[in-house]
């Protein structure tokens, strides 16, 4: 298998689809020519050399905000941005995305703790509120 440094970087960042990182993995477990081309690659990162690549990975500059997010789950994302978010989860394989994704769908389909206990305490205290008139 060839794994590219561009792929092999994505892989240390964590930013390589789950099926592909575990193909990574498997074959650095079993190449010690592919371990040494890692850490040549954690070491001159870490002096300092700055690629536009580097920068873009590390900063998570493709990456979607959460109101983007979760625009596109309302269906209120234009339809650029819609393909874009697509292409970025299912192409791209972004696993933060995806994570944050999943935590709005799952935060929109029940009520927070924070809305309950308001809730709790608006019911509990509502008898002890006074008219100021």
């Amino acid at each position: 298998m060839q794994i590219s440094d561009d792929e092999l970087l994505a892989y240390l960042d964590e930013q390589l689809p789950a099926e592909r990182a575990t193909a990574v993995e498997k074959e650095l477990r079993s190449s010690s020519v592919l371990r040494q081309q890692a850490a040549l690659l954690i070491r001159r990162r870490d002096q300092g050399g700055h690629t536009v690549g580097e920068i873009w990975r590390r900063n998570r500059l493709s990456c979607l905000t959460r109101s983007q997010l979760g625009g596109y789950l309302l269906g209120t994302a234009s339809n650029d941005l819609a393909d874009y978010i697509d292409f970025h989860l299912r192409t791209i394989g972004c696993r933060l995305c995806e994570a944050n994704l999943q935590d709005l769908r799952e935060s929109s389909q029940s009520p927070t703790d924070t809305t309950r206990r308001r809730r709790k305490f608006f019911e509990s205290s509502a008898g002890s509120l006074t008219s100021s008139r």
